[in-house]
C-alpha cells in the first residue's frame, strides 16, 4: 500500500521499521522538527527522523498542520493510508481525509480508558492490572476513533513503565503490520468505542513525581514504577549535611507501619501512610541509576527520615 508515516519517538521506530519491511510504499514520513540538545545545543532529529533516512524516505517536519500550503502538500502525496504513531502534532480534517482508507493511529491503551498523552504511565500509576494497544480509526476528537486490532498487555505488580513502553513498542508494530495486510485485503474492521468508562491520561507534570509517603504503600509504589525510568518519581535524603534529591526507580511493597517517611532500618525501606515500600534501585542526582546496596555504601550515614 502507499503510506504516509507520521511519528516521532523511539516507540514509533519499530512500527515504521515492520511497514517498510513489509513491502509497503512508505511515501514520506512526517516528524517532529530537530530541536538543539546536548551541551552544544545543536539540533537533533529525532528517531523517527533518523530512521526515514537510512530508509531513503522523503521527510518532512512542519511545525503545523493548519495550514493550507502543508495541507495541500500533503493531500498531493496520494496516500492510500496515513499510519500514525507518537506524531506529537493535532491532525486537522483535511489531512484526515486526505488518504483513500484515513489515518490510522497505534494508542497504547484500552480505549476509551485513558484517552490522551500519557496511557502508560497512566495505567500504572492507577494501579490497573492490564492495558492494551489498539489500531484506532482517527477522528477530530481526542483518541475517540473506531477501534480495529487490539492486544491486551497484563501489568505485573512491579512493571515500570519503562518496561510497559518496551513491551508495547514491539507488540505495536507487529498489530499494525497484520492490520495494514487486512486493509490490503479489505477485512478490516472498526467497532465504535464504548460509552463509558472514558478516562484521562494527562500529560505528566513535573509536581507530580515527588513523592508523599503519607500516600499508601502501593500508591507510592504505583507512582515509582508509573514514573520509572522517566522522569523519575523523588524524595529528599539529607546526606552529609545537605539535602539530595533521590529518583525510586525500583520498588516493592512490603509489610511496616511507622511515622510516613520514616527510614525502617532495612536496606532503604521507607513506612508509608499504611504499609511500606522497600526501595531496590535509585538515581542520586548527578549520578547514574544504581542498586540499593551500592547506593548505600556511598552514603555514609542516613538520617531517621526522608522527606
Amino acid at each position: 500500500m502507499r503510506v504516509v508515516f507520521m511519528g516521532t519517538p523511539d516507540f514509533s521506530v519499530p512500527t515504521l521499521s515492520e511497514i517498510v519491511s513489509s513491502g509497503h510504499e512508505v511515501v514520506a514520513v512526517y516528524t517532529r522538527a530537530p530541536k538543539p540538545a546536548g551541551r552544544g545545543q545543536a539540533e537533533r532529529k529525532s528517531p523517527v527522523h533518523e530512521t526515514a533516512e537510512a530508509f531513503g524516505i522523503p521527510v518532512f517536519t512542519p511545525r503545523s498542520l493548519k495550514g493550507e500550503a502543508e495541507q495541500a502538500q500533503f493531500a498531493a502525496l496520494g496516500a492510500e493510508v496515513a499510519v500514525v504513531v507518537a506524531y506529537g502534532l493535532i491532525l486537522p480534517k483535511p489531512v484526515l481525509e486526505a488518504p483513500e482508507y484515513g489515518c490510522l493511529n497505534l494508542h497504547g491503551s484500552l480505549l476509551p480508558r485513558w484517552r490522551g498523552a500519557a496511557p502508560i504511565q497512566r495505567a500504572i500509576m492507577a494501579g490497573d492490572k492490564q492495558t492494551g494497544i489498539v489500531v484506532m480509526q482517527m477522528d477530530e476528537g481526542l483518541d475517540t476513533g473506531a477501534m480495529g486490532p487490539t492486544e491486551i498487555i497484563p501489568i505485573a505488580p512491579d512493571m515500570t513503565a519503562g518496561e510497559l513502553h518496551d513491551q508495547m513498542m514491539r507488540l505495536g508494530a507487529d498489530l499494525m503490520g497484520r492490520a495494514l495486510a487486512a486493509l490490503e485485503r479489505g477485512s478490516l474492521d472498526f467497532t465504535p468505542q464504548p460509552g463509558i468508562g472514558e478516562t484521562y491520561a494527562a500529560k505528566i507534570d513535573k509536581a507530580e513525581a515527588r513523592l508523599d509517603f503519607s500516600e499508601s504503600a502501593e500508591a507510592v509504589h504505583n507512582l515509582i514504577r508509573g514514573l520509572s525510568p522517566f522522569p523519575g518519581a523523588w524524595f529528599e535524603l539529607e546526606l552529609g549535611g545537605r539535602p539530595v534529591r533521590i529518583k525510586a526507580l525500583r520498588s516493592s511493597v512490603v509489610d511496616g507501619s511507622g511515622a510516613p517517611g520514616t527510614l525502617m532500618g532495612d536496606g532503604l525501606t521507607i513506612a508509608c501512610g499504611s504499609g511500606a515500600v522497600r526501595l531496590t534501585q535509585v538515581q542520586r542526582e548527578g549520578k547514574g541509576a544504581m542498586d540499593v546496596q551500592t547506593f548505600l555504601r556511598g552514603a555514609g550515614t542516613l538520617p531517621a527520615k526522608v522527606s
